[in-house]
């Protein structure tokens, strides 16, 4: 018997910032735009927005969850890709754990596997330039 794959994408990062500095460059539009896609994100359930991906287009999303400076879940590339993407912060002695789940990727559809493999190795560039915004040092662990 074989164990299926797993559908999903899991990064840990720890930031020497508070979880409310950490929350901000996640939720505010402009910062967003600097580390990672500009579009209209703002924690709040139901908001939809886009994320313009350059060559890889506008990506549809939702708010899923909002947890102020804890949790913010949003689907992600819906009609497409249609997975989900969670952020979760927890406080670490000066700083603020961050930790990454992007799931649900078809494993069936060429383009889910693709969307994995290259997001897999995107993510953590991602990240890193969320770091790189807030400035610092950082250690990641992903999986």
């Amino acid at each position: 018997m074989t164990t299926p794959e797993p559908a999903e994408i899991h990064l840990d990062q720890f930031l020497p910032h508070s979880p409310a500095t950490v929350w901000q460059a996640l939720t505010d539009p402009h910062l967003h735009a600097r580390w990672w896609a500009a579009g209209d994100v703002r924690p709040v359930v139901g908001h939809r927005f886009t994320l313009d991906m350059g060559h890889w287009g506008l990506q549809p999303c939702e708010v899923l969850a909002v947890e102020p400076e804890r949790l913010l879940r949003y689907s992600f590339a819906e009609g497409t890709l249609d997975t989900t993407v969670t952020w979760r912060l927890e406080p670490e002695g000066a700083g603020t754990r961050l930790f990454l789940t992007h799931e649900g990727f078809d494993l069936d559809s060429p383009l889910g596997r693709t969307a994995l493999e290259g997001m897999g190795e995107g993510w953590p560039h991602v990240v890193g330039g969320l770091a790189k915004l807030l400035g610092g040092g950082a250690t990641t662990d992903g999986t």
